[in-house]
């Protein structure tokens, strides 16, 4: 069982900064892939970004390339996500989600009870 707990979002301008963290629980932390989700209201939940269990492989949307960087601490238990040059339609509630071995969006098992990021013009 991994309990993940999302943190860090809040109300930035245009072009600012954030960095969300997502801590989990228990000792296995290193043996799953991480992810970030994020849902803007009345739509579906989107992948953000994804790292590998050693942090050496990671993914992104087209959305936030360039902008955004996934990594992790595996002795903190903690994922991040910088989220650099922020625009309006960046605004969502972001999930982070854990899957055990490789990056397979479909193996999801756990997400975070989510953090919300809110970007004003």
């Amino acid at each position: 069982q991994v309990r993940l707990v999302d943190s860090g979002g809040g109300l930035v301008q245009a072009g600012g900064s954030l960095r969300l963290s997502c801590a989990a629980s228990g000792r296995t932390f290193n043996m799953y892939a991480m992810y970030w989700f994020r849902q803007a209201p009345g739509k579906e939940r989107d992948f953000v970004a994804a790292v590998s269990r050693s942090g050496g492989v990671t993914r992104y949307a087209d959305s936030v390339k360039g902008r955004f960087t996934i990594s992790r601490d595996n002795a903190e238990n903690t994922v991040y996500l910088q989220m650099n040059n922020l625009k309006p339609e960046d605004t969502a509630v972001y999930y982070c989600a854990a899957s055990l071995g490789s990056i397979v969006i479909e193996n999801i098992n756990y997400w975070g009870q989510g953090t919300q990021v809110t970007v004003s013009s």
